[in-house]
């Protein structure tokens, strides 16, 4: 499907490019949140249309049953998740559920996950002969014992698991980084060297919540990844670091966490992003997106903007001697 094919845009300042596709909006719908791209045709008044890509659910080379229940804790501005990579197989994927979808309305990314390097270069070849538009290389997967949680934390491995899908496709790479690691930049760097086309920052941050009546985790795995409001202060830093590394070679970022208003995501546009994730928000709000456009669209002509790229990385920093651009 070719980008002149995407129909004509319902927020013009809004459209973009990211990767070289077409973007109707810079929102992403995140991996994990939206299953594997029907989900949200379901709900009145939802349109592909409002949103750039639609991030597809994990997918590993075999099918797998996911973690044991309980799998989701809501918390305190957040939600806690330990899904497990439940999917039901790369092949499957490509031959069932990619031709329901209309690629003709978004972008969709696949989320590429696996348990060694090898499987992860193998899940990106089939998706590779697919009409998938790009690739989300999911080397910080929090909730899973083996795989993305060690190779995504540790940058040598991470830009070896990049390079393994970079020989294995010629689509656009976006490598998903974990904030549970000591140096998210350096880890940035190293997947930059090895190939990756671009980023999204950051996945879920490890939590746990306890049931004090029988005191055991709440969490059937013990431990989840905690996403929504309560650590978008934490992504926005990430964002912001990961952003120094990426400005000068031109690496777009998917700025995530946390996103639930307008207002959250210029600051993640403003720290660096070139588009933005939602995810949680969709669980209480399913057409938060519309509400993002909107007020995005009145904020570029309140500050008299041509486009929401135009806001990419516009952050001043203080200094001694007053402000400074990123």
């Amino acid at each position: 499907m070719s980008q002149a094919t995407l129909p004509d845009i319902q927020y013009p300042g809004l459209a973009m490019e990211f990767c070289g596709l077409r973007f109707n909006s810079p929102i992403v719908l995140l991996s994990g949140c939206v299953g594997f791209g029907e989900e949200y045709t379901r709900i009145s008044g939802f349109s592909n249309r409002d949103v750039g890509a639609i991030c597809l659910k994990g997918t590993t080379l075999e099918p797998r049953l996911g973690n044991p229940p309980h799998r989701l804790a809501e918390t305190y501005m957040g939600m806690l998740n330990s899904i497990g990579l439940q999917n039901p197989g790369a092949r499957k994927v490509v031959k069932e559920y990619l031709p329901r979808l209309d690629f003709g309305e978004t972008r969709f990314i696949a989320n590429v996950c696996g348990s060694t390097i090898e499987e992860y270069a193998e899940v990106t070849r089939i998706f590779d002969d697919s009409p998938i538009d790009a690739m989300e290389i999911n080397i910080s997967c929090p909730n899973v014992k083996e795989g993305g949680a060690s190779f995504g934390n540790y940058p040598e491995i991470s830009a070896r698991v990049v390079a393994a899908c970079r020989k294995a496709t010629r689509k656009p790479i976006i490598t998903k980084l974990s904030p549970n690691q000591t140096d998210i930049a350096e880890n940035a760097r190293c997947c930059i060297e090895a190939g990756t086309d671009a980023f999204s920052v950051i996945n879920t941050v490890m939590g746990m919540a306890i049931d004090i009546e029988r005191r055991v985790p709440v969490i059937g795995q013990n431990q989840g990844g905690l996403s929504g409001p309560a650590i978008k202060p934490i992504a926005l830093y990430k964002v912001h670091q990961v952003y120094q590394v990426c400005r000068e070679k031109g690496i777009p970022i998917i700025g995530q966490g946390g996103i639930t208003t307008a207002e959250d995501a210029i600051e993640f546009l403003v720290a660096g992003a070139a588009a933005v994730g939602i995810g949680t928000a969709l669980f209480y709000e399913p057409l938060v997106c519309q509400q993002v456009n909107q007020g995005i669209g009145r904020y570029l002509k309140r500050h008299g903007l041509p486009n929401v790229s135009s806001l990419c990385g516009t952050l001043k920093l203080y200094v001694a001697e007053g402000y400074c651009e990123t």
